[in-house]
């Protein structure tokens, strides 16, 4: 049987401790992204559903490690079978892997592959659930998880990524998940809504952000993250690219927020928190599949325009309808869509390969492959995503009851509240008393 093995050769690659070091690193860093993820979207949904949505973040790590372990990591990276999906019995489990063994072609431990990958896994699906805030039964989120990693994201994964893949094979490039992780969470997110439907009061009640400080620190601690997400992603540290990479993750953010803020300064006349984290983030997805290709000048080109179009993009929801109630879709499917595409520009030819883009004297090639790559993507992970959404919802049902949803998702669904103000007033009276559950005639009152 084939495998994605090496073993210690003589004319084999040796492990490198320094590389296996530095990959353990970026693993954590990209770990870190989940929880930041969960407090940059807490912090954007109204109080009464802050819990909710960090949860919804936070149960990734739980329920996606276990079905990596188990056989996502042999789906997505093992032996190719028809370009579509890979399996090897000796990745399921992690149980026919030695602690010695590297990763074809590389100087770090086929364990240490396997966990940062499995980081990437993790995420994919938290960014979905941005898109589904206040509306959705967490017992459905978690079931609808697990069927999303494994109908959608391990294939996924290894078109883009596994040997033989056929994405990969085609030569798409996606240095760290323009298409695997934004455009495939992107498009979920919009197939979910579509099936879900609107929140109860969308385009009428106000829907504004509860802590912005969240969403600021939420924002910081994806930055900081990104730099394993996207330096780590070459496997090692031996020839200048993973550098590169980490400089453009960092220009192009910059450009980025720089832009989104400029753009809403002349559209709606103000600077906001919100949108220098908005716009952080899409330079962020942006920058992810193409930064590996682009020099720093390129990652400033790729992250100004992908500042602008999302933060256009933000507004389509309220033009055609779709409730998106974190911009998902505006800010990582348009953001990873921006990124993907661009690579056929801006590629130069002297970073991660030759393969240079248009700009760069390198025609239309590339970018016709990154447009198969992003279109691909995109369709399959909307319709399936869509089809899960609808089979879940008529079966156990999606969204919680409305009374529920307009009393608050937090305390129906987790029976907590993310701040306890019992004991604001002081004195007696306040001490032990419970947070009641809304009453029928408080609950249309907005939290």
């Amino acid at each position: 049987m084939a495998s994605a093995i090496t073993t210690l050769a003589a004319d084999a690659p040796t492990l490198s401790a320094a590389n296996t070091g530095f990959m353990l690193i970026c693993s954590a860093l990209v770990m870190l992204m989940t929880p930041g993820l969960a407090f940059f979207y807490g912090g954007m949904v109204r109080v009464k559903s802050s819990l909710n949505m960090l949860m919804m973040s936070f149960v990734s790590l739980g329920i996606v490690t276990i079905l990596w372990v188990l056989y996502g990591f042999s789906l997505a990276f093992g032996t190719d079978s028809g370009s579509l999906i890979g399996w090897n019995s000796d990745y399921v489990g992690l149980s026919g892997i030695g602690i010695t063994e590297l990763w074809d072609g590389y100087t770090i431990p086929v364990y240490v592959f396997a966990v940062f990958q499995l980081m990437f896994a993790v995420i994919t699906p938290a960014l979905i659930s941005g898109a589904l805030a206040d509306r959705v039964k967490f017992s459905a989120w978690v079931l609808f998880t697990a069927l999303w990693v494994t109908v959608v994201y391990f294939p996924v994964a290894h078109w883009v990524w596994g040997a033989g893949g056929w994405l990969f094979e085609l030569g798409v490039i996606d240095f760290a998940g323009g298409t695997a992780v934004h455009i495939n969470a992107g498009a979920a997110a919009l197939g979910v809504i579509l099936v879900i439907g609107k929140r109860v009061g969308f385009k009428k009640d106000p829907m504004r952000p509860h802590s912005l400080p969240l969403v600021m620190l939420g924002a910081g601690l994806l930055w900081f993250g990104w730099f394993g997400f996207n330096a780590g992603s070459w496997l090692g540290n031996d020839d200048g690219v993973g550098a590169v990479m980490f400089v453009n993750t960092q220009v192009a953010t910059a450009a980025a927020m720089l832009a989104w803020l400029g753009y809403e300064k002349l559209r709606h006349g103000s600077f906001t928190t919100l949108g220098a984290a908005s716009g952080a983030v899409a330079g962020l997805v942006a920058i992810t599949p193409a930064g590996g290709a682009v020099s720093p000048l390129g990652a400033i080109a790729v992250g100004a325009i992908a500042g602008v179009l999302c933060a256009m993009a933000v507004g389509l929801k309220y033009k055609f309808g779709y409730d998106d109630s974190l911009d998902v879709v505006g800010v990582h499917l348009v953001g990873g869509v921006a990124g993907s595409l661009l690579v056929g520009l801006f590629a130069t030819g002297g970073v991660q390969s030759d393969v240079a883009g248009l700009f760069y004297g390198g025609g239309l090639e590339q970018l016709g492959k990154q447009a198969v790559g992003v279109f691909s993507v995109l369709a399959y992970s909307l319709v399936a995503s869509a089809v899960l959404a609808f089979l879940l919802d008529k079966t156990i049902g999606m969204r919680v009851a409305e009374d529920d949803e307009v009393a608050g998702i937090d305390q129906i669904e987790h029976a907590e509240t993310a701040y306890d103000f019992s004991g604001a007033g002081g004195g007696a009276a306040s001490r032990n008393t419970a947070v009641p559950v809304p009453s029928a005639a408080s609950k249309k009152v907005d939290a």
